[in-house]
């Protein structure tokens, strides 16, 4: 009886580590396929309106996926490549896929307050956009990219002090590399109390209205025709 014991225990363990297995590849599997549907929207995009090179990208999450780009920018051809909720580390996993087929001579890239409310350091975040910033440098090496800095928000102004951490790491990379920028749009979101101001964002808190885009476009507008 007690080697029977042994053995429909040894046999629970085993189906138990294969379950966990199993959930763990699935959760993988899962957070890695989360942007497939945006991504294949992409590439359909492209196959349907072949990219020409040497165009203007916006690459990034929800702020850049808002942003309208032919509004704002009416003769710069811009394209908007932006997916709500994405992260850093999500642009590069998928960079392939959907930024090399433009081959842009610049790209305004914005992220990084999602990884933040995730529970990334700041540190973290400046290390991601390195990466990023590498991925460009091998696969685009004549294309400029620039960082549109973390802003601040009345939904997260509780993560500020890491976003703004952020901010500088990945200033001082931008200023190591001719071919990187970062852009300030945060200091002008900041109100006379250093306070975000809240004309700047819809109800939730988060997300800007025409007046944060104003602030944007005015510091962006005068840098899409710069080489």
């Amino acid at each position: 009886m007690g080697v029977v014991r042994i053995e429909v225990l040894r046999s629970g363990l085993v189906a138990a580590v294969a379950v966990s297995l199993c959930l763990a590849f699935v959760s993988v599997a899962s957070a890695e396929d989360r942007w497939e549907s945006a991504i294949a929207d992409f590439e359909a995009l492209d196959r349907e309106s072949p990219p020409k090179a040497g165009g203007v990208l916006f690459v990034g999450s929800s702020s850049i996926r808002r942003w309208d780009l032919e509004r704002w920018f009416p003769e710069s051809g811009a394209t908007n490549r932006g997916f709500g909720g994405s992260q850093i580390a999500d642009s590069i996993r998928h960079f392939d896929r959907f930024v090399v087929p433009h081959r842009p001579r610049s790209i305004f890239f914005y992220a990084g307050d999602n990884d933040i409310s995730a529970g990334k350091g700041a540190e973290a975040v400046a290390a991601d956009f390195a990466s990023l910033a590498d991925r460009v440098r091998t696969r685009l090496p004549k294309t400029r990219l620039w960082f549109i800095a973390i802003k601040p928000s009345l939904s997260r102004w509780q993560l500020w002090p890491t976003m703004e951490e952020a901010n500088r790491r990945i200033a001082a990379l931008c200023g190591k590399d001719p071919m990187l920028e970062f852009v300030d749009v945060a200091t002008p979101m900041l109100g006379a109390d250093g306070n975000p101001m809240p004309e700047l964002f819809v109800a939730d808190g988060l997300h800007m209205t025409d007046e944060g885009y104003r602030i944007w476009a005015g510091v962006v507008g005068p840098l899409l025709k710069k080489k």
